[in-house]
């Protein structure tokens, strides 16, 4: 399994291999401190959201992780992030996650096209069996939103982190396996309709 940088196209977004020359994009929509609620570490300066860069391109560097900025194409800003992690290259499986949106653009189709094209190009190029998802156990709107993807709930991983603010998280696991793509592949392309015919 080959995870490589690659820039993936969708209709409202396109999801790009992070670099450096994100951060100012990022900075203006990302210091919002209710997108860091479920996050373990928030990020409120220009310099936290630098080294969050850094930290994830270290990551992509080690061969861990594969991270991407989120850019919506109708004016070409970037307004979020998302990566694969948990990258197992002989179990041939990933980890979907680190996902953020800056507050305008989420309930949008931008997110849910972010997904599917993670999902398509991680079973479809990467030639994934599983994909996983997680989420903190109390982030019950994240939760609702992996569920209505077609991901199945696993299981909480009890005592999980410790969040920046010393509340011990709980986490829940989901995944999607190889077989059940092509009916969440349907889902997603109908929800993309759906929510593209409103804008």
């Amino acid at each position: 399994m080959l995870v490589s940088p690659v820039t993936l196209e969708g209709v409202h977004a396109r999801l790009e291999p992070l670099a450096k020359t994100h951060l100012e994009g990022l900075t203006l929509v990302g210091l919002d401190e209710a997108l860091w609620r479920w996050i373990p570490t928030p990020f409120r300066t220009h310099e936290e959201m630098s080294g969050y860069i850094e930290s994830a391109l270290n990551e992509q560097q080690r061969g861990v992780s594969m991270p991407f900025a989120i850019v919506e194409k109708a004016t070409g800003r970037s307004i979020g992030s998302t990566r694969y992690g948990n990258i197992d290259r002989v179990h041939l499986r990933v980890e979907i996650g680190w996902t953020w949106v800056g507050t305008q653009w989420q309930r949008t189709a931008i997110n849910t096209e972010a997904k599917f094209l993670l999902l398509r190009h991680a079973f479809e190029s990467l030639g994934c069996i599983r994909v996983e998802l997680k989420t903190d156990s109390l982030n019950e709107r994240s939760r609702a939103a992996i569920l209505r993807i077609g991901a199945k709930e696993e299981g909480i991983f009890r005592n999980h982190m410790i969040t920046a603010s010393g509340r011990v998280r709980h986490t829940v696991y989901f995944s999607i396996v190889d077989s059940e793509w092509p009916e969440v592949k349907t889902r997603l392309q109908a929800k993309l309709h759906t929510l593209s015919s409103r804008t």
